[in-house]
């Protein structure tokens, strides 16, 4: 029997509600507050503007795209230059600025449309690109798990396996309600493992004050600063368009137009924007709540503005935050190995589901420069920008893709390609 689907604009029950939620506020946690302890900050911040981000997000597109908006690591390397050389106060006016122009391309999207993303990303260069998301992310499941230390820690190992475990034959044998929340069960399964044999740390949740605020700082400006952490925004753009594309082919619905690229690109840029007037991290939608509704088959935005509300209530509640700051990377890692797969095999979906022909010669060069470019571990710099990976490679494929549409237009392409 299929999954049952609970829509976008469904409405889940209460006491269904909660549990979804809470499995979506775990599945961002580990990598959302591993950015703002790279900067030297208070998590309690990005948690607070993760949670306003991911609510603004689902107002400005009119509540027609799931997504859970959590710290980008694209700003990483260039923030931490800024940060060594001018201090994080300036950091954060690179991020508002960034996040400004990011709201001014999507002006200029919605005034040129979104036709040009056929022609640069066909379904040859789509479904690799979309598949990178997923697999360049397994080295960094394996390394929270610990798996790639020198010598691996035995109890690392069983926690991953048994967190990996259940959400694995959860996903597949789980009935009724449990079959929507087998994360949020292997997460407390995989935490119950740790603390078994003793890898969590409780200290910091007795400690914690019951009650505190956010730490809050303004921006400062510097256009040297500014300019080292500006060509970042290549870098989001191209993410935020893989991330759309994934999540449309998960929930079945065309992302880019209704609500419109334009408007997904606006909100995000602008939720980075106003982390950074208060001393927060640039937000970006997130993998690993897209593999949570890749496994689960639940879309609703009700149950994501929920998890967007907890995140919110945490950034106030020490003992609750610092509770799931003790969240062991074992556990983080063994429910990112099964996300991270689901984002990857999404891309596969795409080849498959629009009959993608290896027959032609630019569909196999496509796929194939495309692949080898994502993981090669090759790079270009730009300034203090790097860009690699996933993006690198939607780089290349938009400018093949374009090449190969300007020579079938001069009717230079070949009958086989």
């Amino acid at each position: 029997m299929a999954k049952r689907i609970i829509q976008v604009d469904e409405k889940v029950p209460l006491k269904q509600s909660i549990p979804l939620s809470i499995q979506h506020m775990f599945a961002m946690f580990g990598a959302s507050v591993l950015v703002p302890f790279l900067f030297g900050i208070n998590p309690a911040i990005v948690l607070l503007m993760n949670g306003i981000g991911t609510l603004l997000f689902i107002f400005i597109t009119k509540g027609k795209a799931p997504a859970y908006l959590g710290s980008s690591f694209a700003f990483i390397a260039p923030a931490n230059i800024v940060i060594a050389k001018f201090g994080y106060p300036y950091a954060l006016g690179g991020f508002v600025v960034t996040g400004f122009c990011g709201c001014l391309l999507a002006l200029l999207i919605k005034k040129i449309g979104t036709k040009w993303i056929d022609i640069v990303l066909p379904s040859a260069a789509m479904g690799p690109v979309v598949a990178l998301i997923g697999l360049e992310l397994s080295s960094s499941a394996a390394s929270t798990a610990g798996l790639l230390d020198k010598t691996v820690d035995p109890r690392n190992a069983l926690v991953f396996f048994v967190t990996l475990g259940v959400a694995v034959i959860g996903s597949v044998c789980f009935r009724k309600f449990l079959s929507v929340i087998p994360i949020l069960i292997a997460i407390i399964c995989g935490y119950v493992t740790a603390l078994c044999v003793g890898i969590v740390d409780l200290s910091p949740v007795m400690q914690a004050s019951f009650f505190s605020l956010p730490h809050f700082q303004a921006p400062k400006f510097d256009f040297n600063a500014v300019m080292m952490i500006l060509p970042v925004l290549l870098v989001i753009t191209s993410e935020h368009i893989g991330h759309q594309i994934v999540t449309s082919e998960v929930i079945g619905r065309d992302l880019l137009k209704d609500p419109g690229l334009h408007r997904s690109i606006f909100a995000d840029n602008f939720s980075s924007m106003l982390s950074g007037l208060v001393g927060s991290v640039p937000t970006t939608t997130y993998g690993e709540n897209i593999g949570v509704m890749a496994i689960t088959g639940v879309y609703s935005v009700q149950v994501i503005a929920g998890a967007a509300i907890l995140s919110i209530i945490c950034s106030f509640i020490g003992p609750l935050s610092a509770l799931i700051q003790s969240i062991p990377g074992p556990v983080i890692g063994g429910i990112s190995f099964l996300l991270y797969g689901m984002i990857g095999t999404s891309g596969l979906r795409i080849l498959v589901d629009n009959h993608v022909d290896y027959a032609k010669s630019s569909n196999l060069v496509l796929t194939s420069v495309v692949f080898v470019t994502g993981l090669s571990g090759a790079s270009i710099s730009i300034g203090a920008t790097v860009l690699s990976g996933m993006v690198l490679a939607c780089i290349v494929g938009m400018l093949l893709s374009l090449l190969f549409y300007l020579l079938d237009r001069a009717h230079l392409l070949n009958p086989d390609a």
